[in-house]
């Protein structure tokens, strides 16, 4: 694990940093100790842990083919092009991807940022799934992968990150403000709408709404300002197998009635042509919040 990503985090517990890191654990001087999973992720959870269910592991599986295929390149692409240059002016910067997932952006993140001759950063990935963090743990050794709710309080110091990803995730806003630095960034992905339509009704997708936008700086209240956003869009030729990757990897994967959606699938021609659509959002926190 990154050293300096470690020094970033607190004990869940008390709040102190972690001063001592063995092979198989992280402890404060407390005396509080967690461990780190043999698959190289590190539980931070305590007491009630979550009350949300995590995503499956057929539900990570359906996630990891589908961004594996190479989909969402062209988003991994745009959040290269944003991310870097707002970390130029940090000797040390320090990223946190809040709702990591499988590690797969924050994968293409880091070889980026790297092919580009930028300082690379050091990484936290934050996720509640367990089957998500082994892959992210695999893809992003040098990272600290950690098993965390986001709607609790972060087991980050306050002002510490310089960007701060959330992509598909929940936005934990005061937190997020906290754990920035002075002058960094929140960096949101969120879909469009008519983002995948030729497929919504195949996959069981949900609709966007058309308002998302305004909803989304609205969710973020005093506590940041929009900087700048951007509008991706990329065409994808989908076979029936990446429409039940799509299906099975969001939220209505937790209910997904396979046998109906298999018969769905079969009606699908070899090929279905649809559009990605996507909202890079870039937000600072106020003056008066970062690193508060």
């Amino acid at each position: 694990m990154d050293t300096a990503a470690l020094n970033t985090l607190l004990c869940p517990i008390c709040g102190l940093d972690f001063s001592s890191l063995q092979d198989r654990s992280v402890s404060c001087a407390n005396g509080h100790s967690f461990d780190i999973a043999r698959q190289g992720y590190l539980n931070l959870l305590t007491g009630h842990g979550t009350k949300f269910v995590p995503d499956t592991a057929a539900m990570v599986a359906a996630r990891d083919a589908f961004l594996e295929a190479g989909h969402y390149r062209p988003l991994a692409d745009g959040l290269v092009e944003t991310v870097g240059p707002l970390l130029h002016a940090s000797a040390s910067p320090v990223v946190v991807d809040a709702g990591t997932g499988t590690g797969w952006y924050l994968q293409q993140l880091l070889a980026g940022l790297s092919q580009d001759g930028r300082v690379a950063p050091s990484a936290v990935g934050l996720d509640i799934s367990k089957f998500a963090l082994r892959r992210a743990a695999r893809r992003n050794p040098g990272a600290v992968n950690i098993a965390w709710d986001l709607w609790r309080d972060l087991p980050l110091g306050a002002g510490t990150a310089d960007v701060v990803l959330v992509i598909f995730a929940p936005r934990n806003s005061t937190e997020f403000a906290r754990i920035l630095k002075p002058g960094g960034h929140l960096v949101v992905v969120t879909p469009l709408p008519g983002h995948l339509a030729e497929i919504a009704d195949a996959a069981g997708l949900l609709g966007i709404q058309e308002d998302k936008e305004a909803a989304l700086g609205e969710s973020f209240g005093a506590e940041f300002d929009l900087i700048n956003s951007r509008e991706l869009a990329a065409p994808l030729q989908l076979a029936p197998a990446d429409v039940g990757n799509v299906a099975l990897m969001g939220p209505a994967g937790h209910h997904l009635d396979t046998v109906e959606l298999g018969d769905r699938l079969a009606g699908l021609p070899a090929v279905t042509e649809a559009t990605a659509a996507f909202r890079i959002s870039v937000f600072q926190a106020a003056p008066s919040r970062a690193g508060a």
